[in-house]
């Protein structure tokens, strides 16, 4: 075998000892790691942005229309205008402060979990399955006794214009409520966490640990924020909950949220139109079918609508094994748009630096 003999560099004294690169300022060690802007920076920023621009969409919405800014609070049942309205604004929101964060870090928009690949296959099975799962939850309450069909409400073509205006609205609320909950902010905490596992415990699938650590917590926050609608149970949260981690499964097994997407949107319009049930403890108008609640409110969700209902968590665990069965783990998508930093656009290692946040 070779073996390198060159001699090592010499002067006056002696062998010369090799220079020790140089640390970075203190100041840049506090703001940035070996994977770009520290994760706590990242969600400080983000969050700044987002307070600051929905107060101002809110004030505008006030000054320019004052009636419709208010009757969604106060109507029994919500109008498809208002949600279209209220749901598109809030998802170009949340994408415009996602592409600022972007550009902030220097990376593709795409690695927050909107992946381009296969993105129309996933999002079309997400509303099949929606549908779906959505259909048999309400057909068990059906034949139980849980829920009474009363009849139809539309006729002719109102069904197709109210169904297509509906199916946009939940189409922007399953955007709205995916790219916040689990886009980039979902990516960030991840990110930050995996940092400080690896630094603080030397442990591996750091990444792993830091995924799920950050989807309990965002379930969580998910549920909670659903506390504020009228009608709402604590089976009702707690599925919400429960919902928020099933979703974040299909993020892990496939690198993207278009699945999600699809399954959100579809479970929510056919809940909201097509069966005419309170979704969350909301109802809206002009949908197809009218129904009521019968029995104990534990067993048919009561107000808060099939969501409330103790059955709701076997649907939820169908929907599990229907993720594990129809998804496969794409785990070079998942470590790439998921987990792992873009290296090719984020700043380069810092030494001694592990922790993101």
């Amino acid at each position: 075998m070779n073996q390198d003999t060159t001699p090592a560099p010499t002067g006056p004294t002696g062998p010369i000892a090799p220079i020790a690169p140089a640390q970075p300022p203190l100041m840049h060690r506090i703001f940035v790691g070996r994977d770009g802007l520290r994760a706590g920076w990242s969600l400080l920023i983000f969050i700044v942005l987002f307070a600051v621009i929905g107060f101002c969409a809110n004030f505008i919405a006030h000054k320019i229309h004052p009636h419709d800014a208010n009757a969604a609070k106060t109507a029994a049942e919500l109008p498809v205008k208002l949600a279209i309205i209220g749901e598109s604004f809030s998802f170009f929101a949340i994408l415009l402060i996602t592409w600022i964060m972007s550009k902030i870090e220097r990376r593709s928009i795409s690695v927050y979990s909107l992946s381009v690949r296969r993105k129309l296959p996933q999002f079309f099975a997400g509303l099949v399955w929606g549908v779906v799962c959505l259909s048999l939850l309400v057909a068990t309450l059906w034949k139980a006794g849980l829920l009474v069909f009363n009849g139809r409400l539309l006729f002719g073509g109102n069904i197709l214009r109210y169904g297509a205006a509906w199916l946009l609205g939940f189409i922007f609320v399953g955007f709205t409520e995916e790219y916040l909950m689990r886009g980039y902010l979902q990516f960030t905490l991840t990110r930050g966490l995996a940092g400080l596992y690896r630094w603080a415990f030397k442990m591996s699938h750091c990444e792993a640990f830091g995924f799920w650590t950050s989807a309990v917590i965002f379930s969580f926050l998910f549920g909670l924020g659903h506390s504020s609608n009228p009608g709402e149970s604590p089976i009702g949260l707690l599925s919400a909950g429960l919902v928020g981690m099933v979703f974040c499964l299909s993020l892990w097994r496939t690198g993207s949220l278009w699945w999600a997407i699809g399954f959100h949107a579809a479970w929510d319009w056919a809940q909201s139109f097509l069966y005419g049930v309170a979704d969350s403890g909301m109802m809206a108008q002009h949908h197809f079918l009218a129904t009521h609640p019968a029995g104990k409110p534990i067993l048919s969700g009561g107000a808060t609508g099939p969501e409330g209902s103790i059955l709701v968590i076997a649907i939820l665990a169908l929907v599990t094994l229907i993720i594990l069965l129809t998804l496969p783990h794409d785990r070079q998508a998942h470590m790439a748009g998921v987990v792992q930093p873009d290296q090719s656009q984020s700043p380069g290692p810092l030494p001694g630096e592990a922790v993101a946040g």
